[in-house]
């Protein structure tokens, strides 16, 4: 199983989207995703949580963590940072992984409606490139 970790600064909206839906598009894949923050808020966003109910992509074990919770899971195959602030602050990994970045914009704080932009933009966006990056089958 090839291992992603998606970053940026709360861990409560994009990040943790992109790990649900990298979990439940790309498990057959061979490739699992793992969250966490540069400064994590703590908490789930609601609307994160609602729009990944509504993919049927949410699981109760995503949350909040900062990335050295998340470094246990590791090593990691691929770093994604989602959010400009998490690019800029990004640490250096062991390993020599390789770190991409792919912007989105915060839905946080903005109608439900921001949110399913969000992850219609994630999985149409960041998908194909963590495909391309670290799948078996490289298109």
């Amino acid at each position: 199983m090839k291992k992603v970790l998606i970053l940026c600064t709360g861990n409560s909206c994009r990040s943790i989207i992109g790990e649900a839906l990298v979990n439940k598009y790309l498990k057959n894949e061979g490739i699992e995703a793992f969250s966490a923050g540069s400064n994590p808020s703590g908490r789930v966003n609601p609307n994160a949580k609602k729009v990944l109910e509504e993919e049927g992509a949410w699981d109760e074990r995503y949350h909040s963590k900062t990335i050295d919770e998340v470094m246990k899971e590791g090593p990691f195959d691929l770093v994604v940072t989602v959010c400009d602030n998490a690019k800029e602050s990004c640490p250096m990994f062991p390993w020599g992984v390789k770190t991409i970045h792919v912007g989105f914009e915060d839905p946080d704080g903005k109608p439900y409606e921001a949110f399913v932009e969000t992850k219609d933009r994630i999985k149409k966006e960041l998908l194909p490139v963590i495909e391309r990056n670290i799948g078996n089958n490289p298109k």
